[in-house]
């Protein structure tokens, strides 16, 4: 029996997976699906211009609507699901960084308010 070497038994560092770094809310992955969704139509888009609309009388509307719903499923995939997520997680920061902004914003003006507030008050007495 060989014993095995200070090399082989180091912990390995744990795995993660950079698509999908952290478990999402129902929210977050609504907004992830129309991410997907954008992007699945986007591929679509000039396939489904073409198809002609608005629909003669006697033209069956099922056939048109079939092709429209071949032509999203064949770009329907899980790499794209994956794509849309990392461009979800890619603009993360930059959502985060506005929304403080947009605080920030809501904040000064609260004091502003405030010290026009104060300022009516010592006018009065």
């Amino acid at each position: 029996m060989s014993t095995p070497s200070s090399t082989q038994s180091a912990p390995s560092e744990p795995h993660f997976n950079l698509r999908n770094p952290l478990p999402l809310s129902a929210t977050q992955e609504q907004q992830v699906k129309e991410i997907y969704y954008k992007r699945v139509r986007g591929y679509c888009a000039p396939e489904i211009k073409g198809l002609p609309f608005p629909l003669p009388p006697t033209y069956p509307p099922y056939t048109l609507l079939n092709k429209k719903r071949l032509t999203n499923s064949s770009h329907a995939k899980p790499e794209e699901m994956d794509r849309a997520r990392e461009e979800w997680f890619a603009g993360k920061e930059a959502r985060r960084r506005e929304r403080e902004e947009a605080d920030a914003a809501v904040e000064k003006r609260r004091e502003e308010v405030i010290k026009m507030m104060k300022g009516d008050q010592e006018r009065k007495r």
